[in-house]
């Protein structure tokens, strides 16, 4: 590196934030532009070690010490095309990606690690800034044509790669405008819309067709006839509901169907004022305790809403890896997001009993309890209740945020008869489904996960999808 003593100069250091009682009052992102020089002094804490660990914890297996040397020498443009080779998209990823990498970053045995995906959503900023991002089409076509279901980040990904292999992609999507998880299920605080749709301007430049408005469905045998291979990205959509007693009672909804609302009102769409659920002077209840949740957490402060708690099964992590989360394994520690910064109480070990409604069927409360993981039979961890701690929170707006089951199986799935496996998700062997051109790539076929993961699996896919052409003349 350029300064092989910079870990030890300069310590960790992130792009400033806006503060929390400006950013509620709006969906602008959150964070400051840094100066270039603070940029690369965290460049420069890379310590470009012998055995790159960050490699093992990037679903992409981004090439993290080289770009981090070329940003500290300054070589912006090279640093950009290190970061592409792997990434088709890093200023998503540097934007809401967790950043599995800094987990297993080697100076976070004793250090704060390396703030790989701050550098990371640098490099791209600077390389659209300086013109380095630019439509390159194929300068060959194959001849072949491929459709690509879902544009969701898997999908996006698999799309660009197939192009890329100079294959005709044509990208279909049921709704009315692209992105799927990045453009519905990310709240523009965490990533504004602009920065996906500079990036679907350069993909259609590209040659890519995009569809939208189209919900294949039943009607996919058009679709096998017209193209040589499909690939499914069709998401994790099915959430997994919370069935105790009061379910039934106004004021209670999917996490998706509120952000998904917040985000279309944002982009100018009109919304039906009889559907809307506003969190403004509510008491607002968040049912889990992942981004998701976290997300619903920043969207109702936006709405000012009276109250905001989230609560979780699981026990409260610990702020320090435990002996049995040793690097570099991902650290179960506590995590504070800018959405629990701008206001939220936070409850952990707690059992969800019953949802308390008035005699009009309006939420008003949930019943709870405080539990405890204790070995079971087997050695396997079961839920204990506590004695006298049963009680009622009140709340009259409450947000399930417990995850997704499974792909929708209406439709388009059983038109196809695929095979599924035991979780409901897309059986794949390689990426390839039971039917031999047609694959699958995303929260489809491994269940919900990260985007930086659908990225990963849509080219994973992608190479599949092309060495089958390859031999399907």
């Amino acid at each position: 590196m350029s300064d092989p003593r910079g870990f030890l100069k300069h310590t960790r250091t992130l792009e400033s934030k806006r503060p929390a009682a400006d950013r509620v009052n709006d969906y602008k992102e959150i964070y400051i532009a840094s100066p270039k020089s603070q940029v690369i002094e965290q460049a420069d804490r890379c310590m470009d070690c012998g055995t790159p660990f960050c490699h093992m914890g990037c679903p992409l297996g981004n090439i993290i010490p080289e770009f981090n040397e070329a940003v500290s020498d300054e070589q912006w443009e090279n640093a950009y095309r290190i970061l592409k080779s792997t990434n088709n998209f890093p200023e998503f990823t540097g934007r809401i990606c967790p950043a599995p990498c800094e987990g297993s970053c080697v100076l976070g045995i004793n250090q704060p690690p390396v703030t790989i995906e701050y550098i990371e959503k640098a490099i791209i900023e600077k390389a659209f800034e300086a013109g380095y991002v630019k439509a390159s089409p194929p300068m060959v076509r194959t001849g072949k044509k491929v459709a690509v279901i879902g544009s969701g980040p898997s999908g996006l990904a698999a799309a660009d790669q197939l192009n890329k292999a100079g294959h005709e992609v044509t990208l279909f999507e049921r709704k009315d405008r692209f992105g799927g998880l990045l453009r519905y299920g990310i709240p523009d605080f965490k990533l504004e819309k602009w920065v996906l749709d500079r990036r679907l301007k350069i993909m259609e430049e590209e040659g890519i067709n995009f569809q939208p408005n189209t919900n294949i469905g039943a009607e996919t045998s058009k679709i096998m006839n017209e193209y040589d291979a499909l690939v499914l990205c069709i998401g994790s959509t099915i959430p997994r509901d919370l069935n105790i007693q009061g379910r039934d009672a106004n004021g209670i909804h999917f996490a998706m169907e509120f952000l998904e609302m917040n985000n279309r009102q944002n982009a100018g769409d009109s919304v039906d004022p009889n559907k809307w659920i506003d969190a403004k002077d509510k008491h607002v209840l968040v049912i889990g305790g992942g981004d998701t949740g976290s997300d619903c957490v920043g969207t109702s402060n936006r709405h000012h809403a009276k109250s905001v708690t989230q609560i979780e099964i699981l026990g409260k992590p610990p702020t320090e890896r435990s002996a049995e989360n040793p690097w570099p394994e991902w650290p179960m520690v506590l995590r504070t997001s800018t959405s629990h910064e701008e206001g939220c109480e936070r409850e952990w070990s707690i059992l969800t009993k019953e949802f308390i409604k008035d005699n009009h069927n309006n939420l008003t409360g949930l019943r709870i309890v405080n539990v405890e993981w204790v070995s079971g039979e087997n050695g396997k961890s079961q839920l204990k209740a506590l004695p006298e701690t049963e009680r009622v929170i009140d709340c009259d707006l409450a947000f399930l945020c417990v995850g997704y089951l499974h792909p929708q199986k209406k439709g388009l799935l059983e038109s196809l008869d695929l095979s599924l496996d035991p979780r409901g998700n897309i059986m794949t062997e390689g990426y390839q489904t039971s039917k031999e051109n047609i694959f699958a790539a995303g929260d489809g076929r491994r269940g919900q996960s990260l985007v930086v993961w659908a990225i990963a699996e849509g080219r994973k896919a992608a190479l599949e999808v092309n060495n089958y052409l390859k031999t399907h003349a």
